[in-house]
């Protein structure tokens, strides 16, 4: 591994422990589990209560990473965890479409709330996660094989 990968690794690291240890306080004592950050996308959690498991998941990835120097089992990690994160998106927005239990306003979603109309939106974002996870499972087959190279 190279510099510029050990620095893309390490600051995500930093980066997931201190989402990690934010998370965990507005969970744990500001009871805002729920509560929306946009930074947190970065490490695949949408919520404070999502930073409390993946802030430590990808701390942990991120120093197995370091400690073997293997830049593409980092990429591969990366791109199954958006391959499963994404599938579960999809299927979570195909039920919230049809729950007669609204736990998602379409208004926590300005962006699209400005281009789609009540439950259009949600179409949309299982096209779109759809989308994210077709891309990754293709970025995890090339991955995987490039990184077979590399171990045997």
């Amino acid at each position: 591994m190279n510099g510029w990968q050990q620095i893309i690794v390490s600051v995500f690291g930093v980066t997931s422990l201190t989402l990690f240890l934010v998370g965990f306080y507005q969970t744990k004592y500001k009871k805002n589990a729920f509560g929306n950050f946009y930074p947190l996308n970065l490490i695949g959690a949408f919520v404070w209560g999502d930073a409390v498991v993946f802030g430590i998941f990808w701390s942990v990835v991120s120093a197995i990473v370091l400690a073997r120097g293997d830049f593409i089992l980092f990429l591969l990690v990366f791109s199954v965890f958006w391959l499963v994160r994404s599938a579960g998106e999809a299927i979570y927005q195909l039920l919230q479409q049809f729950s007669t239990k609204e736990l998602n306003s379409i208004n926590n979603f300005p962006f699209l709330k400005s281009i789609f109309h009540n439950e259009s939106m949600w179409f949309a974002y299982q096209i779109y996660w759809q989308c994210i996870t077709v891309t990754t499972l293709l970025f995890s087959i090339y991955f995987v094989a490039i990184w077979l190279k590399t171990v045997t």
